[in-house]
């Protein structure tokens, strides 16, 4: 199969809402159209989450790394390219360009998932799907950034509680991926945006929260403009691990 068969390319426009105070597009509008390509993409091959719900499975993001060079400003046009780079027994290694109105990469992103049963939300394996079909699109085009890696926050002291609200759940009855990252960079003040931006994004899902539970959010700073930061439910089972690291 040829590469450019193996590619899934979609446009986007930087609606104003859509961006910050600096008129840029937020990581998490980003992480979002990130998460709708892999699905589009998916579907387009035959292993969407609309397929897969009817034998009662479903995609789960696992990790996320996005490293941008720069941020689309508003009503501006950029294309985002998604591909898979590996595909193992439980996991498969999807990643991304994105490109601005001229073809030119501004960003790359790195994410792993995982299918899982929805009765009993275990991992499934991915190489008995459609017969193994998922490798055929298997591409060895490169992403130039790193991998995420392990991130381990000693602090004892959140710097920041929340409860779950309405707003948060997805349609897999807990808290969207997505909306971790928008509480996260939250955890920031605006003095920060207004003097850096968010220059590589990483997140590790752990395990799922849901509507009521309080989320507390633990900091520590790993380096001049690096922080680690864990989130955990009801003060006990760590959810998210990420790292933001800003230039």
């Amino acid at each position: 199969m040829a590469v450019e068969n193996k590619i899934g390319t979609y446009n986007f426009v930087a609606e104003p809402f859509h961006v910050d105070f600096t008129e840029k597009l937020t990581m998490s509008v980003l992480g979002n159209h990130l998460l709708n390509c892999a699905g589009f993409h998916a579907a387009e091959r035959g292993f969407g989450i609309a397929t897969l719900n009817e034998s009662r499975y479903t995609w789960v993001l696992s990790r996320l790394a996005v490293e941008m060079d720069d941020m689309p400003r508003a009503y501006s046009k950029f294309s985002i390219h998604t591909w898979v780079e590996k595909v193992y027994r439980l996991f498969t290694d999807r990643n991304y360009e994105i490109t601005d109105e001229e073809g030119n990469p501004i960003g790359y992103a790195r994410s792993v998932w995982a299918m899982i049963s929805m009765d009993t939300r275990k991992p499934a394996d991915l190489l008995a799907l459609h017969g193994g079909g998922i490798t055929n699109y298997v591409c060895d085009k490169d992403c130039p950034i790193e991998k995420a890696g392990r991130v381990k926050v000693a602090q004892q002291e959140p710097v920041a509680r929340y409860q779950t609200k309405y707003s948060d759940i997805d349609i897999n009855g807990h808290v969207n991926s997505i909306k971790y990252i928008e509480h996260i960079l939250d955890l920031f003040t605006l003095d920060m945006f207004r003097e850096k931006r968010v220059h590589r994004f990483e997140v590790a899902y752990v395990a799922e929260s849901y509507y009521g539970d309080t989320l507390s959010f633990y900091l520590e700073q790993a380096g001049e403009n690096e922080f680690d930061i864990e989130v955990k439910k009801n003060e006990s089972e760590v959810v998210v691990r990420s790292k933001v690291i800003f230039n």
